[in-house]
């Protein structure tokens, strides 16, 4: 039984697209995260730059809250990429607290990453047909749609990290 525009499927017509859905998921995460895995710092080093990237300047809490670690684990990673001129030291309100940003090496890493994870995304489009990306495009903003207009709060819309 087909849905109307506007209703939902059935459940099992949702689950059985759900699961349809896993593979190609996974192998576009697969695609976003090649690089992220060959990055010149550690996958968890990097995840601490999106979230320096993502506020501007933040605290070791505040990345320690995102990254659901340890306050002295944050710390350390910070360290490390002071250390190796990813992050500086930023001014904060609070003489007590500091505060991180991005350095233009760090910034440039980040630029870099997602530069050549856009032509990876890109090298596997100009596989399909003109006509699949424009029924792709529609699909994926629908679907993207969809999850930011989420009640429960467990999707918020974000731009993708590096």
């Amino acid at each position: 039984m087909a849905a109307s525009r506007g209703t939902r499927p059935p459940s099992e017509d949702v689950e059985e697209l759900a699961a349809a859905l896993d593979g190609p998921v996974g192998t576009l995460t697969a695609v976003w995260a090649t690089r992220h895995l060959h990055a010149p710092v550690p996958v968890t080093q990097l995840r601490v730059l999106f979230v320096v990237e993502r506020h501007g300047r933040v605290n070791v809490t505040g990345i320690a809250e995102e990254l659901d670690a340890l306050l002295s684990s944050a710390s350390r990673l910070c360290g490390r990429l002071e250390a190796t001129g990813m992050l500086e030291r930023a001014p904060a309100p609070d003489r007590r607290a500091i505060m991180w940003r991005l350095t233009p090496q760090g910034a440039g890493l980040l630029a870099r990453l997602r530069q050549e994870r856009l032509r990876d995304l890109a090298e596997v489009l100009e596989t399909m047909s003109a006509t699949d990306r424009a029924a792709l495009l529609t699909v994926l903003r629908r679907f993207d749609e969809a999850a930011a207009g989420r009640e429960d709060g467990r999707t918020t819309p974000f731009s993708m990290p590096a």
